[in-house]
Protein backbone atom coordinates (compact mmCIF):
# COMPACT_ATOMS: atom_id res chain seq x y z
CA UNK A 1 0.00 0.00 0.00
CA UNK A 2 1.25 3.48 -0.87
CA UNK A 3 1.34 6.21 2.12
CA UNK A 4 0.16 9.80 1.95
CA UNK A 5 2.71 11.38 5.02
CA UNK A 6 0.59 13.81 7.01
CA UNK A 7 1.22 16.16 9.68
CA UNK A 8 -0.58 18.87 11.08
CA UNK A 9 -0.28 22.85 10.90
CA UNK A 10 -1.79 25.28 13.38
CA UNK A 11 -1.94 28.42 11.33
CA UNK A 12 -3.10 31.62 12.44
CA UNK A 13 -6.66 31.39 10.87
CA UNK A 14 -7.00 27.43 11.71
CA UNK A 15 -5.14 23.57 11.81
CA UNK A 16 -4.46 22.39 8.45
CA UNK A 17 -3.50 19.13 7.72
CA UNK A 18 -0.70 18.57 5.34
CA UNK A 19 -0.47 15.65 3.26
CA UNK A 20 2.87 14.32 0.96
CA UNK A 21 2.79 11.61 -1.97
CA UNK A 22 5.96 11.04 -3.66
CA UNK A 23 7.23 14.56 -2.82
CA UNK A 24 4.81 16.29 -4.01
CA UNK A 25 2.27 18.03 -1.88
CA UNK A 26 -1.56 16.87 -2.03
CA UNK A 27 -3.04 18.41 0.65
CA UNK A 28 -3.07 21.03 2.70
CA UNK A 29 -6.42 21.36 3.87
CA UNK A 30 -8.62 22.38 6.98
CA UNK A 31 -8.59 19.70 9.82
CA UNK A 32 -11.97 20.65 10.89
CA UNK A 33 -14.18 21.46 7.51
CA UNK A 34 -17.51 19.81 6.83
CA UNK A 35 -15.87 17.60 3.86
CA UNK A 36 -13.01 16.38 5.46
CA UNK A 37 -14.06 12.38 4.85
CA UNK A 38 -14.95 13.22 1.81
CA UNK A 39 -11.41 15.09 0.50
CA UNK A 40 -9.59 12.02 2.40
CA UNK A 41 -11.30 9.41 0.78
CA UNK A 42 -11.04 10.95 -3.00
CA UNK A 43 -7.54 11.37 -2.36
CA UNK A 44 -6.76 7.96 -0.58
CA UNK A 45 -8.76 6.09 -3.31
CA UNK A 46 -6.93 8.41 -6.12
CA UNK A 47 -3.54 7.97 -4.95
CA UNK A 48 -4.37 4.04 -3.78
CA UNK A 49 -2.91 5.11 -0.30
CA UNK A 50 -2.81 5.52 3.34
CA UNK A 51 -2.59 8.08 5.45
CA UNK A 52 0.64 7.72 7.95
CA UNK A 53 1.98 10.45 10.37
CA UNK A 54 5.23 11.15 9.43
CA UNK A 55 7.50 14.09 8.28
CA UNK A 56 8.95 14.71 4.44
CA UNK A 57 10.56 17.10 3.11
CA UNK A 58 8.03 18.48 1.08
CA UNK A 59 5.77 18.84 4.26
CA UNK A 60 9.06 20.90 5.80
CA UNK A 61 9.20 22.85 2.52
CA UNK A 62 5.46 23.88 3.07
CA UNK A 63 5.58 24.46 6.59
CA UNK A 64 8.04 26.78 6.04
CA UNK A 65 6.56 28.62 3.22
CA UNK A 66 3.57 28.72 5.15
CA UNK A 67 4.87 30.81 8.17
CA UNK A 68 6.65 33.20 5.51
CA UNK A 69 2.96 33.34 3.60
CA UNK A 70 1.24 33.92 7.23
CA UNK A 71 4.48 36.62 8.08
CA UNK A 72 3.45 38.80 5.18
CA UNK A 73 6.90 37.41 3.44
CA UNK A 74 5.72 35.27 0.46
CA UNK A 75 3.19 35.74 -2.14
CA UNK A 76 3.65 32.55 -4.39
CA UNK A 77 4.25 29.17 -3.78
CA UNK A 78 7.08 26.93 -5.65
CA UNK A 79 5.95 23.79 -3.66
CA UNK A 80 5.34 21.06 -5.86
CA UNK A 81 1.80 20.19 -6.17
CA UNK A 82 -0.11 17.15 -7.09
CA UNK A 83 -3.31 17.33 -7.96
CA UNK A 84 -6.01 14.98 -6.99
CA UNK A 85 -9.46 14.94 -8.86
CA UNK A 86 -11.29 14.96 -12.22
CA UNK A 87 -9.49 16.54 -15.02
CA UNK A 88 -12.26 19.28 -14.96
CA UNK A 89 -11.17 20.03 -11.30
CA UNK A 90 -7.41 20.34 -12.06
CA UNK A 91 -8.49 22.86 -14.41
CA UNK A 92 -10.79 25.12 -11.94
CA UNK A 93 -7.69 24.61 -9.40
CA UNK A 94 -5.00 25.82 -12.10
CA UNK A 95 -7.46 28.83 -13.06
CA UNK A 96 -7.32 29.64 -9.17
CA UNK A 97 -4.03 29.45 -9.28
CA UNK A 98 -3.76 32.10 -11.73
CA UNK A 99 -5.45 34.61 -9.11
CA UNK A 100 -2.98 37.09 -8.04
CA UNK A 101 -2.00 37.25 -4.75
CA UNK A 102 -4.03 40.77 -3.57
CA UNK A 103 -6.98 39.65 -6.21
CA UNK A 104 -10.29 38.23 -5.70
CA UNK A 105 -12.26 36.96 -8.46
CA UNK A 106 -16.06 35.21 -8.93
CA UNK A 107 -16.93 31.73 -9.84
CA UNK A 108 -18.25 33.49 -13.31
CA UNK A 109 -14.80 34.51 -13.74
CA UNK A 110 -12.96 31.66 -13.06
CA UNK A 111 -15.10 29.68 -15.57
CA UNK A 112 -14.36 32.46 -17.99
CA UNK A 113 -11.04 32.47 -17.65
CA UNK A 114 -11.04 28.79 -18.17
CA UNK A 115 -13.07 28.62 -21.24
CA UNK A 116 -16.35 27.24 -19.75
CA UNK A 117 -18.37 30.08 -19.30
CA UNK A 118 -21.89 28.23 -18.32
CA UNK A 119 -20.04 25.79 -15.91
CA UNK A 120 -20.52 28.61 -12.90
CA UNK A 121 -21.75 26.00 -10.51
CA UNK A 122 -19.25 23.31 -11.46
CA UNK A 123 -16.83 25.86 -10.81
CA UNK A 124 -18.03 26.16 -7.43
CA UNK A 125 -18.64 22.73 -6.63
CA UNK A 126 -14.52 22.39 -8.18
CA UNK A 127 -13.53 25.05 -5.39
CA UNK A 128 -15.42 23.53 -2.50
CA UNK A 129 -13.35 20.14 -3.26
CA UNK A 130 -10.19 21.67 -3.52
CA UNK A 131 -7.71 20.00 -1.06
CA UNK A 132 -4.38 22.11 -1.12
CA UNK A 133 -5.75 25.13 0.92
CA UNK A 134 -4.06 28.75 0.99
CA UNK A 135 -1.49 27.42 -2.05
CA UNK A 136 -5.02 26.98 -4.51
CA UNK A 137 -6.17 29.81 -3.41
CA UNK A 138 -10.00 29.30 -3.24
CA UNK A 139 -9.91 31.65 -0.47
CA UNK A 140 -9.72 34.72 -3.12
CA UNK A 141 -12.85 33.34 -4.37
CA UNK A 142 -16.19 36.26 -3.77
CA UNK A 143 -19.37 36.58 -4.36
CA UNK A 144 -20.26 38.25 -7.35
CA UNK A 145 -22.01 41.14 -5.50
CA UNK A 146 -18.43 41.90 -3.68
CA UNK A 147 -19.72 39.22 -0.45
CA UNK A 148 -17.84 36.67 1.30
CA UNK A 149 -18.68 33.54 -0.04
CA UNK A 150 -18.57 29.96 1.39
CA UNK A 151 -15.50 28.41 2.59
CA UNK A 152 -13.98 25.37 3.72
CA UNK A 153 -11.94 26.83 6.50
CA UNK A 154 -14.68 29.13 7.58
CA UNK A 155 -15.96 32.35 6.69
CA UNK A 156 -13.68 33.96 9.70
CA UNK A 157 -10.54 32.31 8.19
CA UNK A 158 -11.61 33.90 4.56
CA UNK A 159 -11.99 36.95 6.51
CA UNK A 160 -8.60 36.82 7.71
CA UNK A 161 -6.43 35.31 4.75
CA UNK A 162 -7.79 38.32 2.20
CA UNK A 163 -7.13 40.79 4.58
CA UNK A 164 -3.54 39.14 5.68
CA UNK A 165 -3.00 39.74 1.47
CA UNK A 166 -5.06 43.23 1.69
CA UNK A 167 -7.32 41.76 -1.01
CA UNK A 168 -10.08 42.79 1.46
CA UNK A 169 -9.88 46.35 3.30
CA UNK A 170 -12.54 45.63 6.13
Amino acid sequence: MNKISIQYFNSPVGDIILGAFEGKLCMADWRHRKMRNHIDSRLQKGLKAEFIEEDTPVLQQTRHQLDEYFNRERKTFDIPLLMVGTDFQKQVWQGLIDIAYGSTASYLEVSQSIGNEKAVRAVASANGANAISIMIPCHRIIGSDGSLVGYAGGLPAKKKLLQLEQALLV
